[in-house]
């Protein structure tokens, strides 16, 4: 007697029998007039011979498809994110589609879950989720089959594409402009730990700095806010060995130009300072802040061909037909020679 008895079939497994798409098998599974009756044969052979049973929810997202995007989102008002889902937004209407938003307080795998499903009750054509944080990181993997979903800044792998802006060469044209300046090495304030791109911008200031043979200076973490910036201008004011820092975003640059001015350190006649996102203050600051500029309408746009693609087409969507956004230096009056 079999103590272990065969999971149930899912659609990928029909998938992969039948030879198509999860997106085939759906249309079949709909009466999608687009597939052709050979395949549609083939998927419903494959269909009876594992017994496969369509998940309900999935089933009633095609069958209801309407013009509305899903996105799920976090309770924040920091840039990056909040300008993620009005690059979103922006392009949904161009594309003549509406939005309904799900924002989380916390944004893991079993709140993110739980809003998809929300979404879909309202019959979304599809889902786009926001998820920048390592805790939601995994949540794309447990979305109901059937799906048509895309993940904003992850490292989520597998059948669902995920669009993001190129951090590590962010952070590495920040390191090699500063470096080009003639400065011998570079500090770095990071963003939250918990953060993917913290962390991508960590690794690529460290490589930058490793690729030219320079020293690596321990990080000083920090949290996105300008009073973390500020602490680092504090800790870093009295020593004549920083000469160039790259701050993880524009507001802890803000906090750390407000403490280096206090304590008498000029910029960038003494510390030359970069930011990263490149937020509408930026060019107002004393002195205007050289930054790197991430272009948040071209991910929404991104995103919402992803989602077209996977509605309109029989073709996976994979990453190499998303490539990540390319983001761009911003030379302003904070960053100079030594």
């Amino acid at each position: 007697m079999n103590e272990h008895p065969a999971r149930p079939a899912v659609m990928n497994d029909v998938a992969r029998l039948a030879g198509v798409s999860h997106q085939t098998v759906s249309r079949v599974l709909n009466n999608h007039p687009s597939v052709r009756d050979e395949t549609r044969e083939r998927v419903l052979r494959a269909v009876s011979q594992l017994n496969y049973r369509p998940n309900a929810l999935a089933r009633g997202l095609a069958a209801r498809r309407s013009r509305v995007i899903g996105v799920v989102s976090f309770d924040t008002i920091l840039y990056g994110p909040a300008a993620t889902l009005l690059g979103v937004e922006r392009a949904a209407r161009q594309a003549d589609h509406g939005i309904s938003i799900v924002t989380l307080e916390k944004l893991d795998r079993a709140g993110v879950v739980e809003a998809v499903s929300r979404l879909t009750e309202q019959s979304v054509a599809g889902v786009v989720i926001i998820a920048p944080l390592m805790t939601a990181a995994s949540a794309a993997h447990s979305l109901p089959t059937g799906v048509p979903a895309v993940v904003v800044e992850s490292d989520a792998a597998g059948d669902v594409p995920t669009i993001s802006v190129d951090q590590v060469k962010g952070a590495r044209i920040a390191v090699d402009h500063l470096l080009s300046l003639g400065h011998e090495t570079v500090w770095h304030v990071s963003g939250p730990r918990d953060w993917l791109e913290a962390r991508d911008r960590a690794d690529g200031w460290r490589q930058a700095l490793e690729s030219a043979g320079r020293r690596v200076p321990p990080i000083i973490h920090g949290d996105w806010s300008p009073r973390s910036g500020y602490e680092a201008g504090q800790a870093i004011a009295h020593r004549p060995d920083v000469t160039a820092v790259f701050c993880a975003n524009d507001q802890q640059a803000l906090g750390m130009l407000r403490a280096l001015h206090e304590r008498g350190v000029k910029v960038p006649e003494d510390v030359s300072l970069i930011g990263f996102d490149d937020i509408p203050e930026a060019e107002y600051l004393s002195p205007p802040l050289t930054t790197i500029r991430q272009d948040f309408d071209e991910v929404g746009r991104r995103c919402l061909a992803a989602l077209l693609d996977m509605l309109d087409s029989d073709t996976l969507v994979t990453a190499a037909r998303h490539p990540r956004v390319e983001p761009t230096l911003v030379v302003r009056a904070s960053t100079g020679c030594p």
